[in-house]
């Protein structure tokens, strides 16, 4: 009788963690099977809401002119998180690239894109507001936010439906967060935070740090199912990473 009892609870907990995996599984609002007939062109993923938001990010990353080296590293683990969720994930990396490429030389469409977006997300707050802080925390990531950045953001922000008061909010916020993160460190606390020592070449110093900044990326897939503060939270570790990876470059030249 105890067994048959212990046997019954036993099964209840099972089923308790299948039902709560289920509706994990079902709560994130991005899921391999919407994409399983992705061909993939680039034509097809450049239409999806995932490649309009590529599109976006690249404008928003030469906004300033030029794609800073952190930029580059957050934008190729992005492309590795989105190209997760396709068929073929080294075609459609690649076609990310490529769709990158190309509409970061493209300023003049931001309109088209931006509304495409917003239709393509609809009414879901929760896309929109990650999309949204996602592509702040981008712009302040080098340490500053330029004027046509910020224009930038702007005029993306009316588009997905963002009140003024809200997205300068999500400005000063995020100005606050980054100015604090990018705190230099003594050239001793930035060898600890990069797990690096003096004797390590530049080159191991290098790997160390995009190793990190590839472990501590804001992810924009795993963003739907988080807090508002995940991306902010993650960027401010990128940060930190990024400032001590300076300070150890500028000693060593």
């Amino acid at each position: 009788m105890g067994q048959l009892i212990l046997f019954f609870f036993i099964g209840l907990f099972f089923a308790w963690v299948f039902k709560s995996y289920r509706r994990y599984e079902t709560s994130q609002p991005y899921q391999r099977e919407q994409f399983r007939r992705f061909g993939p062109t680039r034509e097809q993923i450049a239409r999806s809401e995932l490649g309009l938001f590529v599109a976006l990010t690249a404008k928003v990353a030469k906004a300033d002119g030029r794609v800073s080296e952190l930029e580059a590293e957050l934008v190729g683990n992005m492309f590795n998180d989105i190209s997760a969720m396709f068929p073929d994930p080294a075609a459609t990396k690649s076609l990310l690239k490529e769709i990158f490429a190309i509409e970061k030389e493209q300023p003049f469409n931001i309109d088209e894109v931006a509304l495409a977006l917003r239709e393509a997300i609809g009414r879901d707050r929760r896309k929109r507001h990650m999309m949204m802080a996602f592509l702040v925390n981008l712009a302040f990531v080098d340490g500053h936010l330029s004027h046509a950045e910020e224009r930038l953001l702007l005029k993306i922000a009316a588009y997905l439906h963002f009140a003024q008061q809200e997205i300068e909010a999500m400005l000063r916020q995020a100005a606050g967060a980054h100015t604090q993160a990018t705190t230099h460190s003594s050239l001793q606390e930035a060898y600890a935070l990069l797990g690096a020592s003096e004797s390590d070449s530049m080159e191991v110093i290098k790997k160390k740090y995009r190793t990190l900044v590839k472990q501590h990326h804001p992810d924009i897939i795993k963003a739907q199912g988080s807090s508002d503060a995940y991306i902010e939270e993650a960027t401010e570790k990128v940060q930190r990473i990024n400032a001590a990876y300076e300070t150890i470059k500028k000693a060593r030249n």
